[in-house]
C-alpha cells in the first residue's frame, strides 16, 4: 500500500497548496479565485514535490541541515522546471518574480528558496508523518477506491485544462493573423465591435474565462485592438459536423457540443449496448442464455461505455480522416482500454474478467488481435453513423429534465461502482476464509453472497485461480 500512501501525500498536499495559494492572493489582491491550473482545488505541483523530497530524503538522514539544503534545491529545481514547461504551455509565465531582487530568470527567487526548504523539512518529518497516522485508519478498499477516484479526476481536469490552453492559443494566433489585414479606414464604431467580438474569445466559455482569470498574462502578452469579425471562422470546420453554432447561450440545447452531460450519457448507453452485445453472444455463439454485467445493480458493462468515450474523444475532431485510418486508430485505441481494463481490475481487485491466452497474438492474455480489429470496427461504424445521430438525439432533451436525470444517474454510477469494488473485494476475502471485519462487511456478504456473485460475474476469478488454469491448458497442450 506504499504507493497508495504516496497518492494521498500527492493529493492532499496539492489541496493544501492550492489553499495556500488562494489565502495568499485573496490577502494580497482583496479577492478570492482560483489562481491554479485545474479547475478543482489542487495545485499538483505542491503534491508533486512534497512526496520526491519525502521518498528522496526519508530514508537519507534526520539531519536537519542536509534535508533542508537538499529540499531547497530540489524544489528550485522543479519550480524553474515547471516554469518553463509552463511557460511553453501557456504561452505566458506562470508566476513571474522579474520584479524581486536575487530572481533566477524570474521563475525564482532567494528568499522563496529559503521558504521553499523550510517547506520541504515540514512536509518531510512533520506533515506526511501525521498524515500516515490519519491514512492507516482508512480501510484499504474504500483508501484505494477514493484516492484513485481523485487522481482520475485531478487527471481528466489537467487534460481539460490543456485542451482548453491549445484551443485559446489557436484562437488568439488566428485572431493575430486577422489583424494584419486591419487598416486605418476602420470607423470607431467597427474598431469596437471588432474588439468586442475578440472579447468573446476569451469569455464564450467557461474554461478559457476560468483560464484567462487563473493568468491574466494570456490576455495581456496577446491583447489586439483591431481585430475582424471572424468568429465564424474562428469556430473549427470538424465542429460544424456534429453540432450547431448558436450566438446565445440560451438558445443552446441541452448536452450542446462536446460536453460532459453528453459523454456521461454515451458511456451509460454504451454500456448498455455492451450487455446486450454479450448477452446476444452467448445466446447465439455459445448456446446458451447468460447475464453478464460489469456492475451489481443495473445491465451496463462500463468498458463499452467507457470505450465508446474513449473513441468518442479522440475521433470526434478527426472525422475528417480516411475509413482506413479511423480503423487503425480504433482498433489501436480499443486494444489499449482493454488492455488496461484487464490490468486494472486485476491491480485493484484481484479478479480478471477475460482471458485471452488461448487467442493468437495477444497481449499477456489482456487483448488480442482479433478484438482489436472488432474494436477497429466499432470505432469506425461508431464516428461514420452513430455518433452524429446519437449527439443530434441527446440535445433533443429538455434541458431542466436531462440536467436533473444526469445528476441522479451519476450519483447513482459511483454508488454502483463502490458498492460493485467493495463486493468483488469482500467475494476475494471470503474466498480465503476471512471473516466479516465490521458491519459494512456483513452487509455485503448477506446480499451479495458467493451464489449472487457467480450469477453476475459467472466469467470473474480470481488472479491465482486463473494462472492456475492457464498453466494446466498449457501443459495439456504441450501433451498432445
Amino acid at each position: 500500500m506504499y504507493w497508495i500512501h504516496l497518492l494521498w501525500y500527492f493529493i492532499i498536499i496539492s489541496f493544501l497548496g492550492w489553499l495556500f495559494s488562494s489565502l495568499y492572493h485573496f490577502f494580497s489582491e482583496k479577492k478570492f479565485y482560483n489562481k491554479g491550473f485545474l479547475t478543482l482545488p489542487f495545485c499538483p505541483s505542491y503534491g508533486a514535490g512534497a512526496v520526491i523530497c519525502y521518498v528522496v530524503f526519508k530514508p537519507l538522514t534526520n539531519n536537519f541541515f542536509i534535508i533542508f539544503i537538499g529540499t531547497a534545491l530540489l524544489l528550485s529545481f522543479f519550480t524553474v522546471l515547471a516554469g518553463v514547461i509552463g511557460e511553453k504551455v501557456l504561452g505566458c509565465k506562470p508566476w513571474d518574480f522579474s520584479e524581486l531582487k536575487f530572481n533566477i530568470g524570474s521563475y525564482l527567487t532567494f528568499p522563496f528558496v529559503v521558504i521553499m526548504g523550510l517547506g520541504g523539512v515540514f512536509c518531510v518529518k512533520i506533515l506526511i508523518p501525521l498524515l500516515t497516522i490519519g491514512i492507516n485508519k482508512i480501510p484499504d478498499i474504500i483508501s484505494i477506491i477514493i484516492s484513485l477516484s481523485i487522481a482520475l479526476l485531478m487527471l481528466i481536469d489537467f487534460v481539460f485544462s490543456i485542451i482548453t490552453i491549445h484551443r485559446l492559443k489557436k484562437r488568439l494566433k488566428i485572431a493575430k493573423y486577422d489583424a494584419e489585414f486591419l487598416n486605418d479606414e476602420e470607423s470607431a464604431e467597427q474598431l469596437k465591435e471588432l474588439e468586442r467580438n475578440y472579447n468573446k474569445i476569451f469569455t464564450n466559455s467557461i474554461l478559457r474565462e476560468r483560464m484567462v482569470q487563473a493568468f491574466p498574462e494570456l490576455k495581456r502578452t496577446a491583447y489586439i485592438k483591431k481585430v475582424r469579425d471572424k468568429l465564424d471562422e474562428i469556430k473549427e470546420d470538424n465542429k460544424k459536423e456534429f453540432e450547431q453554432y448558436y450566438e446565445k447561450k440560451e438558445d443552446k440545447p441541452f448536452a450542446s457540443g462536446f460536453c460532459f452531460e453528453k459523454l456521461f450519457i454515451l458511456l451509460m448507453v454504451g454500456s448498455f449496448v455492451g450487455t446486450c452485445i454479450e448477452t446476444v453472444y452467448a445466446l447465439f455463439v455459445e448456446g446458451h442464455f447468460e447475464l453478464r454485467v460489469g456492475v451489481v445493480y443495473g445491465p451496463f458493462i462500463p468498458v463499452y461505455g467507457g470505450g465508446a468515450v474513449l473513441l468518442t474523444t479522440v475521433l470526434y475532431k478527426l472525422y475528417k480522416l480516411s475509413d482506413t485510418l479511423i480503423f487503425i486508430i480504433s482498433a489501436a485505441l480499443g486494444a489499449f482500454f482493454e488492455y488496461i481494463c484487464s490490468w486494472g481490475q486485476e491491480t485493484f481487485l484481484g479478479t480478471v474478467s477475460w482471458d485471452y491466452s488461448d487467442m493468437p497474438l495477444n497481449i499477456g492474455g489482456r487483448t488480442c488481435l482479433l478484438y482489436s480489429l472488432f474494436w477497429g470496427f466499432l470505432g469506425l461504424v461508431w464516428i461514420r453513423y452513430i455518433y452524429p445521430f446519437a449527439s443530434k438525439l441527446i440535445e433533443k432533451i429538455p434541458k431542466k429534465q436531462g440536467s436533473v436525470i444526469v445528476v441522479v444517474v451519476f450519483i447513482f454510477m459511483l454508488y454502483n461502482a463502490f458498492i460493485t469494488s467493495a463486493s468483488i473485494y469482500r467475494w476475494n476475502q471470503r474466498a480465503v476464509g476471512k471473516p466479516p471485519a465490521n458491519s459494512f462487511e456483513r452487509y455485503l456478504d448477506n446480499h451479495f453472497n458467493d451464489d449472487r456473485m457467480k450469477t453476475l460475474f459467472p466469467h470473474m476469478r480470481d488472479s491465482d485461480s486463473l494462472e492456475e488454469l492457464q498453466k494446466s491448458s498449457a501443459e495439456k497442450a504441450k501433451s498432445k
